[in-house]
């Protein structure tokens, strides 16, 4: 098994024993760091599984967002399982690297990167690559040719080789962090002539759902261009279109009016209406200015990195959703403070760049979202019709409420969701990623609660499941490790069984 790391190691480990495989890397660890240049400490990391494909084990990487230009590099490298020597690698900024680069130099820096869980396809020999942005996030007047190119994409590569097959963005000159968060879905559709064909779905942070053939990456549902708003930030420049997934469902990324604004009292209410007033707001694509702006869904979606669950008996996919707007606006390099880092909301410096920029959730005076709930749903989609079966929201005020206290309430208004959910055959969604203390189970054929469980923390994780050869039971086993926006933290991995 392979284990990655917070300080950008790849560890190698005997499955049955714990202990490292000694003939893997060195003493069972191979350094990510290397070829990298200067790698600041929390700069760059490891935030998603290895993915096992044949005889490599695959790993990109997450960068520190918005600090710089030039940040460490977004290369994406395949590493022999046995013996952790190089295969290839996959440098986003220079196609003639397919292995180490030539001595004296690194990968190319700054470049799209790919945090996320990747695919793979042992039938068609390829690897999905999810893709953040180049740093940083908000200006992308310094990005090059190739960064535009890749970025926001699912890019299908060669597994023996690294080599491109085929590329699709989902978000052009991305300015709002819109990078694809999730582990691509891979599912078999019906072809309307009595067969399958090999599909992708990939969900995304604005909200869209992409429905690909995932062996050439042409759209199976319609993706339109469509003229977006433009911007006015000095050196920057705008795609005129950006694509939209017009017969898939949109999820949480509606276009946002002064009657939707909400709040826990009238006084709140009427104060998110006046900071509303205040913003520019013409749909998903409002992009980052000199004047201040509403993105909404904001950089953390709309969907993020827990992707989505398929119940092949019915071919339904749920998808969890958070909706939460981003008020954000540029500011002119000499007017940024010394020290300005913005790691979660703030003034994010974007060094080497004319413009730092400033990011706060759209939230009431209370710390409550400005909008009317809910703020996280579950969703099931046909995959056959293309069509919405059921919404619902998800999780409750019991563990979170205005200003930090907690409500102790069960009112199930839909809290922002992260975290994967887990369909089975026996027609049950389980799902734990709520901002309450709880793993539920859900009919998936009608989104209906059926149980729950408290959990001592809550869960970011995706529960898995497993048929114990002993027992003869089916187990449902998740980790606890606190909820995104919650102070409560805990390191719990927690089993349940089903009857017989």
């Amino acid at each position: 098994m392979f284990l990655p790391t917070g300080d950008a190691r790849l560890i190698a480990l005997d499955a049955k024993t714990g202990e490292t495989c000694k003939d893997f890397g060195h003493q069972g660890v191979v350094d990510l760091k290397t070829d990298m240049g200067e790698v600041k400490e929390g700069y760059y990391q490891q935030t998603s599984t290895p993915l096992v494909a044949g005889n490599v084990v695959v790993v990109g990487g997450r960068v520190a967002d918005n600090f710089s230009t030039g940040e460490p590099p977004g290369v994406v490298r395949a590493f022999d399982v046995h013996s952790g020597e190089l295969v290839w690698a996959w440098d986003p900024g220079n196609p003639n690297t397919s292995k180490r680069p030539p001595a004296g130099e690194t990968y190319t820096r700054g470049t799209p990167n790919v945090w996320s869980a990747m695919s793979y396809d042992e039938k068609l020999g390829l690897i999905y690559l999810p893709t953040g942005n180049a740093t940083p996030d908000f200006f992308g007047g310094t990005r090059t040719e190739l960064d535009d190119k890749w970025s926001s994409s699912v890019v299908a590569v060669d597994v023996k080789t690294g080599q491109v097959r085929w590329n699709f963005q989902m978000t052009h000159h991305d300015l709002w962090d819109f990078d694809i968060p999730a582990q691509p879905l891979l599912y078999d559709i019906p072809d309307g002539k009595g067969g399958t064909q090999p599909a992708l779905a990939q969900v995304t942070k604005q909200g869209e759902i992409f429905l690909l053939n995932r062996e050439t990456g042409v759209p199976i549902s319609r993706v339109e261009e469509r003229a977006v708003p433009q911007g006015n930030v000095p050196g920057e420049r705008y795609s005129p279109t950006q694509p939209f997934s017009v017969d898939m469902p949109s999820i949480g990324n509606q276009t946002l009016k002064e009657s939707d604004m909400w709040g826990a009292t009238a006084f709140d209410q009427l104060m998110c209406r006046i900071a509303f007033k205040g913003l520019r707001h013409e749909g998903v694509y409002t992009p980052p200015g000199l004047d201040p702006a509403l993105q909404f869904p904001g950089s953390l979606g709309g969907m993020n990195w827990g992707s989505v669950s398929v119940d092949p008996t019915n071919s339904y996919m749920f998808v969890n959703d958070m909706r939460l707007g981003l008020a954000n606006y540029m500011i002119p390099r000499d007017k940024i403070a010394a020290g300005a880092s913005g790691i979660e909301m703030g003034v994010v410096p974007q060094t080497g760049t004319p413009f730092g920029a400033m990011r706060q959730r759209f939230l009431s005076a209370v710390g409550i979202p400005c909008q009317a709930p809910p703020f996280g749903t579950m969703s099931a989609i046909d995959l056959k019709t293309k069509k919405l079966m059921w919404q619902v929201p998800v999780g409750t005020v019991k563990d979170t409420g205005p200003m930090g206290i907690r409500m102790g309430l069960p009112i199930p208004i839909g809290m922002p969701t992260l975290g994967a959910s887990l369909s089975t055959q026996s027609g049950l969604l389980f799902f734990a990623g709520t901002q309450d203390f709880y793993l539920r189970a859900f009919d998936s054929g009608n989104g209906n609660e059926i149980w729950k469980a408290r959990l001592p923390v809550g869960s970011q994780s995706g529960p898995m499941t497993y048929v114990s050869p002993k027992t003869g039971k089916q187990y449902i086993l998740l980790t606890a490790g606190g909820a995104r926006q919650s102070p409560d933290r805990g390191d719990y991995v927690i089993a349940y069984a089903l009857p017989k």
